[in-house]
């Protein structure tokens, strides 16, 4: 449970063997594309996006325990590996433990229920745990921005914190509180079976079939032969998480490297290749979380109207990207006096949306300090929809993180020392996490189906008096986040600074 043991613990539990083994996480997410349509038009200032809040739900008391396996030879040091995907391009992903979950994706399901009705759908696993998995989101993101200033952010919260939770399985004592606690998760108000049933109905309706919208999560282990799984941990892991158990010989560290990375290619469809390099004998199990996302825009753009225009980087870096433009737009906006940006959110069909923040000049600082739940909530309030002309880049972004310096900023380090508790994988509790490494990618383009959304808006009526449209240009750094309205979920978050480097 969590909290068993204390965090001032001290133990060591390594007996003769003086320092736990690694386990290495590594993540991944391939791209994410889109589609538009539209022309274009001159600058001018302006509003911003919608977005959703979840309301906050009171957690179960029964906390889901998993004892896990004995690695062969006592003293012989292991490592695990962590592997978190991301996918632009839909895969065929691991089949869901039970079928009484396979309903067909509601279309148009708001994230953000009305204030007069925050009841039925509240209920679901999945928003139970979406305010925490949010709170630790923006807190990853403000870690990700200081460790890289000026550079482009871009990762899957989501993917992390799937993956972090599915190790949280195998830890105790202080180490699962850490992780826990990590995640933004308050123990006193959730419990851990509410935990992991919560990413368990994420994982389970992200992957029902959609014809306007794919998404999809898949999670595997790949374990040394020598290495049995307790059967609790090993059911858990399926059933909460639809994680496949692969038998991997790690004594042929060449052939275990090509095995998970032809597993990885084929599930993200070419997107990642290479996931995995330098395994050793030392290697225990490598567990791999990844996540797909393809989507066409509700009202996509027009390749014809797409022109190359500037893109200011910042003072003395201006450099030139494919600027798309929709003439007779209409969606949220939003102009914050307060934090001085503008916030545009632009649906996808099906059930996702991305926000878009573009901050004043010189404001980007004010905005990423002031990324809560609280501003998400204001920004919901006031969101309008808006008619406009639309300038937005083309664009590709990537982010590769080592993730073992970042995570413990935010109090998981426990895992990563001789400290490290994840008996619950190991019985002679000889295991730490080396490495965390996440990779996400992300497109942005065009393409998509000739839609009828913005067909009919009219910005000029015979019977009034001539008014400017309102014009929004992203043509300098802005943020971004991808939802999944179902689950309330962050797929991805991020910065764009330079859209032409990926």
């Amino acid at each position: 449970m969590a909290g068993e043991g204390g965090r001032g613990r001290k133990r060591n539990w390594l007996g003769a063997s003086p320092v736990p083994p690694p386990l290495l996480l590594l993540g991944v997410l391939p791209e994410a594309r889109i589609g538009y349509k539209g022309p274009e038009g001159k600058e001018k200032e302006s509003g911003a996006p919608s977005w959703w809040v979840v309301p906050r739900i009171r957690g179960v008391e029964r906390c889901v325990t998993a004892k896990l396996p004995r690695l062969g030879s006592g003293r012989m040091q292991a490592s695990l590996f962590l592997c978190l995907l991301a996918a632009e391009l839909g895969a065929a992903v691991v089949a869901i433990a039970s079928s009484e979950h396979q309903h067909h994706r509601v279309k148009n399901y708001p994230l953000l229920l009305p204030k007069e009705d925050q009841s039925s759908d509240a209920t679901l696993p999945s928003y139970q745990i979406a305010q925490s998995n949010r709170d630790f989101a923006f807190s990853l993101y403000k870690q990700l921005v200081t460790e890289g200033p000026g550079k482009n952010v871009f990762f899957s919260p989501l993917s992390i914190s799937t993956s972090l939770a599915m190790l949280s399985l195998g830890a105790q004592s202080a180490t699962l509180t850490q992780i826990l606690e990590g995640l933004c998760f308050n123990l006193s108000h959730i419990s851990e079976r509410e935990i992991h049933e919560g990413f368990q109905h994420i994982v389970r309706t992200l992957n029902l079939t959609s014809n306007d919208l794919e998404i999809n999560m898949g999670n595997s282990l790949f374990v040394r032969k020598q290495m049995k799984l307790q059967e609790k941990f090993q059911g858990d892991l399926q059933r909460l998480y639809a994680a496949e158990a692969l038998s991997t010989n790690f004594k042929d560290s060449a052939g275990a490297e090509k095995q998970i990375n032809d597993y990885v290619e084929k599930k993200t469809r070419g997107r990642i290749v290479e996931l995995v390099k330098d395994l050793d004998e030392t290697t225990a199990m490598v567990l791999v979380n990844y996540i797909f996302f393809k989507a066409k825009w509700k009202t996509p753009f027009d390749p014809r109207d797409t022109q190359e225009k500037d893109f200011f980087v910042d003072d003395t870096t201006i450099v030139t990207v494919p600027m798309m433009t929709q003439k007779k737009a209409s969606h949220r906006f939003l102009h914050d006096e307060e934090l001085a940006c503008l916030v545009l959110e632009m649906n996808y069909k099906g059930n996702a949306s991305a926000l878009f923040i573009l901050p004043d000049e010189g404001k980007m600082k004010l905005v990423e300090e002031a990324l809560t739940r609280e501003t998400i909530t204001r920004w919901n309030n006031q969101l309008r929809r808006r008619h406009m002309i639309l300038i937005f880049p083309k664009f590709s972004i990537s982010g590769h993180y080592g993730l073992e310096t970042i995570l413990p900023k935010l109090g998981i380090h426990d895992v990563f020392t001789t400290q490290a508790d994840l008996s619950r994988i190991s019985g002679n509790r000889n295991l730490k996490v080396s490495k965390v490494f996440h990779r996400a990618v992300l497109d942005v383009g065009e393409k998509g189906t000739e839609a009828a959304a913005a067909t009919g808006i009219k910005i000029m009526y015979k019977s009034a008096p001539f008014i400017p449209p309102l014009v929004v240009h992203f043509n300098k750094p802005f943020l971004m986040y991808v939802f999944d309205k179902l689950t309330g979920s962050i797929l991805f978050l991020g910065k764009v600074v330079n859209p032409t480097l990926k």
